[in-house]
């Protein structure tokens, strides 16, 4: 019992008015409560810990009682039914829940929760009756508002509620859908991290996450996972609704504004500012439950999915970046500052990305792009530099000077060619990581993406200079 039920639990269900038994697959009874012992008419000593089959299948009379736990097994399904079981001489009506149990991610057994509504079948037509129907009503919507709190901090409301309602909701299997994907990322965190104390990294990200969280749930979008400090979102499923790109590019944008009080709350806190990325895209997708028996999620899937990705890596911090199949599907007016050309791996061709910072009612959503424009050093700071595939240097050293400088930005003269949107790191009291974002007279307009703890103290030097 020690592996399966917490100290809590146990008192918890010590405590309930039904028999539970919890049931390995190697066919042993791991738990029951004092209850099972009552209903069933065995001993506690004779109960726990023996096999189930030489408990209740020698006797016919039970078979009804054994037949709800096997259906279980043998058929992965929920059973909900009600039993006579036989013991003593005595008959006595059972109504049995039957389903699975997890340690985990990974199924362990069964589980049986059961209770004598002898009386009940005795008293159907008497008030009597109606009133204990009416608790046992009671009761089972407790228990539902439970398990779907329970289940709610891991899992969607929607996909929730879809395991709950459906007798099939845990089968595996999808279905083709045109949908809208969401994936943000917050920029520098892997810089960041290795500057925090662990428990004060998690208090930062576990605020992000949650603001984050109700954003995207406020406009219906299903949370998929949590990847590190990235979200992968989906509007449109498990419940469609027609106007889901509308719905995720509104998600987006609150995302964003929320984004000012979670860095007030973290200078109040002393921890670093946060910046993120949002990148969305609308396709036809697969989505449904995915795995196997062991182990199952409800995900997405396809190339729209791998597109959106590529979405989000084009972005800098403060941005959300839309394709033209999502832009085409927003019914509101959409406040687009920029547009640019990228040439996503995977994909056929160009590709046109818009900076979406804001759309029209009913949402009428805006927000600030604040980056202030670089100011001119008394004279250029030589660099060195190396252009990057992912987060991976390629070969060569490259040599250039930077000539201004903001608190996110610099402008970078160099010999070298350079391509908006390609990403490169260069020696700045660390490891500083950049974009191109344009190309203009004075040379190449960099937005940062990590910030080394170094830096602060390099530009000042600079300042100085």
């Amino acid at each position: 019992m020690d592996s399966t039920v917490s100290v809590v639990q146990s008192r918890i269900v010590e405590c309930l008015s039904e028999g539970i038994l919890l049931l390995g697959f190697n066919g042993r009874v791991l738990y029951a409560n004092q209850r099972a012992s009552e209903i069933l008419r065995i001993p506690m000593d004779k109960l726990q810990g023996e096999k189930f089959a030489s408990l209740f299948f020698d006797d016919p009379d039970n078979d009804e009682f054994s037949q709800a736990v096997l259906e279980c097994v043998y058929d992965k399904c929920i059973v909900d039914t009600v039993v006579n079981y036989t013991t003593g001489g005595g008959t006595y009506v059972l109504r049995m829940l039957t389903s699975f149990y997890s340690e985990g991610n990974q199924r362990s057994g069964v589980i049986a929760v059961f209770s004598d509504i002898s009386e009940l079948e005795e008293l159907r037509d008497s008030v009597k009756s109606m009133l204990k129907i009416q608790d046992l009503n009671n009761r089972l919507e407790l228990r539902n508002k439970l398990l779907s709190e329970t289940f709610g901090r891991f899992l969607s409301d929607e996909i929730v509620k879809k395991l709950l309602e459906s007798p099939d909701g845990l089968k595996l299997g999808g279905e083709s859908r045109r949908l809208t994907i969401m994936m943000s990322d917050l920029r520098g965190f892997t810089a960041l991290s290795e500057r925090m104390e662990p428990g004060d990294l998690i208090t930062l990200l576990n605020h992000y996450l949650e603001e984050m969280t109700d954003a995207i749930q406020k406009f219906g979008g299903t949370i998929i996972e949590f990847i590190g400090d990235g979200i992968l979102a989906i509007f449109g499923a498990p419940d469609y609704f027609e106007d889901h790109a509308s719905r995720a590019v509104a998600a987006a944008l609150t995302m964003q504004e929320k984004m000012k009080a979670i860095n007030e709350w973290n200078k109040e806190r002393g921890y670093s500012p946060l910046e993120m990325g949002i990148g969305i895209n609308t396709g036809e997708v697969i989505v449904g439950n995915i795995g196997s028996e062991k182990r199952t999620k409800y995900g997405v899937a396809g190339k729209e999915v791998n597109l959106c990705g590529r979405i989000e890596s084009y972005t800098v911090g403060g941005q959300i970046l839309i394709p033209p199949s999502t832009r085409d599907e927003v019914g509101e007016d959409l406040e687009i500052v920029k547009e640019m050309v990228v040439y996503p791996k995977g994909a056929k061709g160009e590709l046109l990305l818009s900076q979406v910072t804001g759309m029209g009612k009913p949402y009428d959503i805006h927000i600030e792009q604040g980056s202030e424009k670089p100011k001119a050093l008394k004279k250029p700071a030589p660099v060195c530099f190396f252009k990057l595939d992912g987060k991976h240097r390629l070969e060569g050293t490259n040599y250039g000077g930077i000539k201004a400088v903001a608190h996110d930005q610099a402008v970078l003269e160099t010999a070298t060619s350079l391509e908006v949107m390609d990403n490169i790191e260069l020696e700045a009291g660390g490891d500083l990581y950049c974009k191109v974002l344009e190309e203009t007279d004075e040379g190449y307009l960099l937005q940062y993406t990590a910030v080394p703890a170094g830096y602060d103290k390099w530009l000042k030097t600079l300042q100085e200079g």
